[in-house]
């Protein structure tokens, strides 16, 4: 079986390392059982939990204290972000539905600008369940890494340390997409390390958006692009918002969409995806 890295995504600060390993064990192995493929065991799963380092000086966030929730003001670099993202993945009759009429809050922030609450309100229209409010939640985070260049870099030292000489397959989910992405192109990865890396599988991407993809100094048009032979597979919800229900194939040709239903509850929830059939298929390196 597969030496697996994974890279977690948003929102984990709650959490620890050895809990996201069992549950992501666990979430891996019922897939694989799905396929009649034997599942991973202790030690096949490195999981690197990044995301204290987000903690902007703090060493562990509290609920209170989360740096990107609806408590946190936002900035003004941080709205033209999320603003520019939102224009990207929202339906342009979505919006217009709130055009013309009176602005309502429906419980966003009221210092948020008028064009951000109308783009969030629009997006929450296809995604009713507040994918506009947890879009806007989540933009900050991958925010924080793109243009934090210390602090990305600490996040892609610390995920490297994870790689060994018999890693093959890298998962990858939401924010950890760009995480590996990002180390993979840089060939920051020492070469004995990463050499029998074949396969990447990234789930819930929001490199699906260009705002984000631009944050990676990718232009608007260019592939997104792995260096070596390295298989890239991307499952993705139609239903995720934090993918605008798009997945990775329109930005290059080497990259296999798999599309996948998560429910209703928590599309974008990583478990979801990592007991899906295709992330299993790619973790036993199986074409499909």
């Amino acid at each position: 079986m597969a030496r697996i890295v994974g890279v977690h995504g948003i929102r984990q600060t709650q959490t620890s390392k050895s809990r996201l390993t069992a549950e992501w064990s666990k979430a891996v192995n019922r897939g694989l059982g799905s396929i009649e493929q034997p599942g991973i065991v202790t030690g096949d799963l490195e999981l690197p939990h990044w995301t204290g380092l987000l903690a902007r000086g703090a060493d562990r966030l509290g609920a209170e204290d989360d740096p990107f929730g609806p408590a946190a003001p936002l900035s003004q670099e941080e709205v033209a972000f999320v603003t520019d993202a939102l224009e990207e993945v929202v339906h342009s009759d979505d919006l217009a539905t709130f055009e013309e009429i009176e602005l309502q809050t429906l419980g966003l922030p009221r210092l948020w600008p008028a064009r951000l609450t109308r783009l969030v309100m629009a997006y929450d229209h296809r995604y009713p369940r507040g994918g506009g409010k947890l879009f806007v939640s989540a933009m900050r985070e991958v925010r924080f890494y793109l243009y934090e260049p210390g602090l990305a870099a600490r996040v892609r030292e610390l995920v490297a340390d994870a790689f060994g000489d018999d890693t093959s397959v890298v998962v990858a989910h939401s924010l950890g997409s760009v995480i590996a992405y990002d180390l993979l192109r840089r060939s920051q990865i020492p070469p004995e390390r990463v050499a029998e890396v074949r396969t990447l599988v990234t789930c819930g991407s929001p490199l699906a958006i260009p705002a984000v993809r631009r944050g990676l100094g990718v232009a608007d048009g260019e592939p997104l692009k792995l260096p070596g032979d390295i298989n890239w597979v991307n499952a993705f919800d139609p239903g995720d918002f934090i993918t605008g229900g798009r997945g990775l194939s329109h930005t290059s040709p080497a990259i296999t969409d798999a599309r996948v239903r998560n429910g209703v509850v928590d599309p974008h929830k990583a478990l979801t995806y990592l007991r899906t059939a295709p992330v299993a298929h790619a973790i036993a390196g199986e074409e499909r």
